[in-house]
């Protein structure tokens, strides 16, 4: 995902002088090409994401398109007063750039992993929430971004994520992405873990339980219309995050279902309220969390027979 906004970001600052890459004194390897092609378009502002988000909020009210670029717990919270006052309340055009969803920077500990990112930055009015599931997915969110006129922010995986897309992906927003069609239940997913969501899928259908799985890269807003829609035709939704269980993805598909009298089974499943004491890599960090394949059929079968 990195990569397909990387190379979207620079094809399209080079027809484009007004858009700024501000960075946190980071990811000069994938930039490498963007700071010497065009590097009148490029910032390093040094570890000082809330004068970042300043300087970018200046920026866009002078009529340049800044993106603030850095690991999304710095991109996020170490600066949330700046986001919330310089950007969101002017209104600005800013996009701001997390990389590193959920356990991506797992070995790196607490402080590196992105879980309550999505759950801040929902409280904000004026500001767009995308997070992209795979590299297509990434690819066309960046160029909607680039073209809204407003504060965005692209929350993204580390690097090598599969394609998940059997066909190409247009973005539109508050528009999910049916990925697998299921006639029992489905998996609204988003982010990097979307393709353990298909996997778990498969297996669900294995045990004669038909699972759909919808990809959903617009987070605010969201897909109301097909939210509503599955939960009227199925027999239960589920959401999966790589995410704090509070406030993200299952939360906001909740407030859907609460909101329209809906009586349909529904879980989410996502990182527990909890600090994780166990650190390594990122599928690791997974099931340590509950979030493996088989975790998450096992949470589904329950779920389902529970209910029954």
């Amino acid at each position: 995902m990195r990569a397909a906004f990387t190379k979207t970001l620079f094809n399209t600052a080079k027809h484009n002088k007004n858009i700024m890459l501000l960075t946190g004194d980071l990811g000069y390897s994938i930039f490498e090409p963007f700071i010497q092609t065009i590097p009148k378009q490029y910032l390093n502002t040094g570890i000082s994401e809330q004068n970042m988000t300043g300087m970018a909020a200046g920026l866009a009210a002078e009529g340049k398109i800044p993106i603030i670029y850095s690991i999304i717990p710095f991109i996020t919270m170490r600066n949330f007063e700046q986001i919330r006052n310089d950007i969101c309340y002017q209104n600005l055009n800013v996009k701001i750039v997390g990389v590193g969803s959920g356990f991506s920077y797992g070995p790196y500990g607490h402080s590196h992993h992105g879980l309550e990112d999505i759950g801040i930055l929902r409280t904000l009015a004026n500001l767009i929430i995308l997070s992209p599931s795979d590299p297509e997915e990434a690819e066309e969110a960046t160029k909607w971004a680039l073209q809204y006129n407003g504060p965005v922010y692209i929350r993204l995986g580390k690097a090598g994520e599969p394609v998940l897309h059997n066909k190409p992906f247009h973005f539109t927003l508050e528009k999910g992405s049916i990925l697998k069609r299921g006639n029992d239940v489905s998996i609204f997913s988003t982010g990097a873990i979307t393709s353990s969501a298909i996997d778990a899928a498969k297996e669900l259908d294995k045990k004669g339980i038909s699972t759909g799985v919808i990809s959903m890269p617009s987070i605010k807003p969201i897909d109301e219309k097909l939210i509503i829609q599955q939960a009227k035709t199925l027999k239960a939704l589920f959401t999966l995050e790589e995410h704090s269980i509070i406030g993200g993805l299952g939360s906001a598909v909740a407030e859907v279902l609460a909101e329209n009298q809906s009586n349909i089974i529904f879980k989410r499943i996502g990182v527990p309220d909890r600090f994780t004491k166990k650190m390594g890599r990122q599928e690791f960090m997974r099931e340590a969390n509950g979030l493996s394949v088989p975790q998450i059929v096992e949470m589904i079968m329950q779920s389902i027979q529970k209910k029954k």
